[in-house]
């Protein structure tokens, strides 16, 4: 099939989305929506938005235990390190991924503005690992066609969308033949 001729059109870059193809048989990125944080030369970083763990972030950070939210595995480079992005233009030392999103961040005051409740805890995704990949190869992975790059990443989507419709509602945004896509059972068999 070919899926990506929309998708050739648009190059990964910060800020931009890499959606799996629907039948990526890597387990780490089945069905996902990975939101691009750095593209250039050195490499690419992303964090997979759709895949919540089990724990909540209180239960992995000692300075953040009085938060309840879910940590989100952000894909399986460092799964020991912890990662951020945010709505807190304030916070500093942030990187700006696009306008009103930000990744990472001085962490002593971010602590600082949960524990005087400057921020609200839905305005943070906390993440556990990243997708990561060297100079060159997620180009030979866009060639092969498996993912497909979107540029409509939004606050709503990254925040306010459902983990378990994320990936379908970002296919659903891009239209035509990917709202056929996003209905593709996760099974082709099923089909």
């Amino acid at each position: 099939m070919d899926f990506f001729k929309y998708a050739n059109k648009i190059l990964p870059q910060r800020g931009r989305l890499l959606l799996s193809e629907p039948y990526l048989a890597d387990p780490n990125f089945e069905r996902t929506t990975v939101l691009l944080t750095e593209h250039n030369d050195a490499g690419t970083v992303g964090f997979i938005l759709n895949k919540p763990s089990d724990s909540r972030v209180g239960e992995i950070m000692e300075d953040l235990k009085g938060l309840d939210s879910r940590i989100f595995i952000g894909g399986p480079v460092e799964q020991d390190t912890l990662h951020y992005i945010h709505r807190i233009a304030t916070l500093y030392d942030a990187i700006e991924i696009q306008p009103g999103l930000f990744w990472g961040g001085n962490f002593d005051q971010l602590i600082s503005m949960v524990d005087t409740h400057q921020v609200l805890i839905t305005d943070i995704k906390f993440f556990l690992g990243y997708s990561g990949w060297s100079p060159g190869q997620l180009d030979e992975e866009l060639k092969i066609e498996s993912w497909i790059v979107s540029d409509l990443t939004s606050e709503q989507l990254v925040f306010e969308t459902d983990p378990e419709q994320m990936w379908k509602q970002a296919m659903r945004d891009l239209g035509g033949r990917f709202t056929i896509y996003s209905n593709y059972p996760a099974d082709p068999r099923m089909n």
